[in-house]
């Protein structure tokens, strides 16, 4: 992170580009969790009922507390560290306080509540499917904003670099 305090993004055209491979990696992360999401369920309200409710239809049984668990555990810290690191990220941008201030909290906020969304559907009303779906729709139109923002910033960087007498 000292790369883009010191300003050195606009000096070190190698570590410009790992950070740029890096969210090349991470927009990968990001295109997989949708098409997970949609293995599973779609963008209706009972396919979120029925993957965690379980349906006689598509002879598929309730996600077991246990099960959901785990899958939280591993989701709380994951996305907490990627949350982290891309907002940490675009904190270092030239972008306003406003966006950064903004963008951080939509993020975080709805990173806990896509993983919250499963949980009230299951344990307290399959009403919360709607809210599960937009959970899921904020979480991935942030994800993919926090990658435009920083992505956008080390390209202009590359720009900068490029365009800078050599000595």
């Amino acid at each position: 992170m000292r790369f883009f305090v010191s300003g050195e993004q606009h000096r070190k055209t190698l570590l410009n580009t790992l950070i740029l491979m890096f969210l090349g990696y991470i927009a990968l992360l990001w295109v997989s969790n949708g098409l997970m999401y949609f293995h599973h369920m779609n963008l209706t309200p009972q396919s979120v009922v029925d993957y965690y409710l379980g349906s006689e239809a598509h002879f598929t049984q309730p996600r077991s507390y246990q099960g959901m668990l785990e899958v939280s555990h591993f989701h709380l810290f994951s996305m907490g560290i990627l949350v982290l690191t891309l907002t940490h990220l675009m904190l270092m941008t030239d972008f306003s306080n406003y966006l950064k201030i903004w963008l951080s909290s939509l993020t975080y906020l709805s990173a806990l509540a896509d993983e919250g969304g499963g949980w009230l559907v299951r344990f307290v009303h399959p009403a919360f499917a709607y809210f599960k779906i937009g959970a899921f729709i904020l979480l991935e139109l942030s994800l993919a904003a926090l990658l435009i923002v920083v992505m956008a910033s080390l390209i202009r960087s590359r720009r900068k670099i490029r365009e800078q007498p050599v000595d």
